[in-house]
């Protein structure tokens, strides 16, 4: 196993060490995502998930207010902004000290929550590709940008899974993307090869079994596999019963050099980063 590479990210002038994995919590202010549980759509429930992720440790906060899973319903631009909206004052008020990101593949909304709301950084599930403003935006913001891979829509992505090699085809769409974005001027990159978005189960599979490829990058790597369909499919199950399998997942991609794990279960994901850290402390120079 090849030493942790550390990386450091700036946030509004401050640098940030990922000199360890961070763990992202998902906030959902939405009454529609794929899992139940992580559904926030009152003022209390948002609440009672802030801090419950603060509690646990959380690194960062996600929040999102337009589900992507397939079948989701159409969120026009003001209602997606006006949910954020809520939640981050609530995340705000709740949880002051901790980073956050804003989930969203619209410019707009990303520059409204960053210059409006104080979000940290802009996570796009389609890498720039559902809006052409999208990339100048974070360039002209100067925030972290969490580049996703996608192909289509969220409606039908999940036709657009004809692959000769995906890890390979994936990483080569990455890397032209996290190069277009820094010569764009955007100096603080995070790549996520989209575990469950445009790939069949199996290809999923095949990805996380080479993701220590995605070093080649030489950008910090998200690892977003919580709940997801490539668990409980395999299983015959649903996403409330996938939790034990996304801590397997999760470890699987610590082990391969994983920077950030977005989760839905922050605590479960909190404890296999101290597990795997301390089976292999000179990995990570402790």
């Amino acid at each position: 196993m090849k030493p942790f590479k550390s990386y450091s990210i700036n946030v509004k002038g401050e640098l940030k060490e990922i000199t360890q994995p961070w763990v992202m919590g998902i906030l959902n202010v939405t009454p529609d995502s794929f899992y139940a549980g992580s559904r926030c759509d009152m003022t209390e429930k948002i609440e009672h998930r802030v801090t419950e992720m603060v509690e646990e440790g959380a690194d960062v906060i996600d929040i999102g207010a337009y589900s992507t899973r397939p079948g989701a319903a159409e969120v026009s631009a003001e209602e997606e902004f006006a949910r954020l909206k809520e939640g981050m004052e609530i995340v705000h008020r709740l949880a002051p000290g901790v980073l956050t990101s804003v989930d969203t593949f619209r410019a707009v909304v990303a520059a409204r929550c960053v210059e409006e709301l104080g979000v940290d950084m802009v996570n796009d599930v389609s890498g720039g590709e559902l809006d052409p403003q999208m990339f100048s935006t974070v360039a002209r913001l100067q925030v972290p940008y969490i580049v996703m891979h996608m192909r289509g829509t969220p409606a039908t992505m999940q036709q657009l899974t004809q692959y000769d090699d995906v890890t390979a085809e994936v990483l080569e769409w990455l890397a032209r993307k996290v190069d277009t974005l820094h010569q764009m001027g955007v100096a603080d990159v995070i790549a996520d090869p989209g575990f469950g978005f445009s790939k069949t189960l199996d290809q999923n599979y095949e990805m996380l079994s080479h993701l220590n490829a995605f070093a080649k990058l030489d950008v910090p790597l998200l690892v977003g596999v919580s709940r997801k369909s490539m668990i409980y499919k395999f299983f015959g199950t649903t996403p409330a019963e996938a939790l034990n399998g996304t801590t397997v997942l999760n470890t699987l991609a610590l082990l391969q050099g994983t920077h950030i794990l977005r989760v839905h279960d922050v605590k479960m994901a909190k404890e296999a980063v101290k597990l795997v850290m301390k089976t292999y402390p000179d990995i990570y120079k402790l």
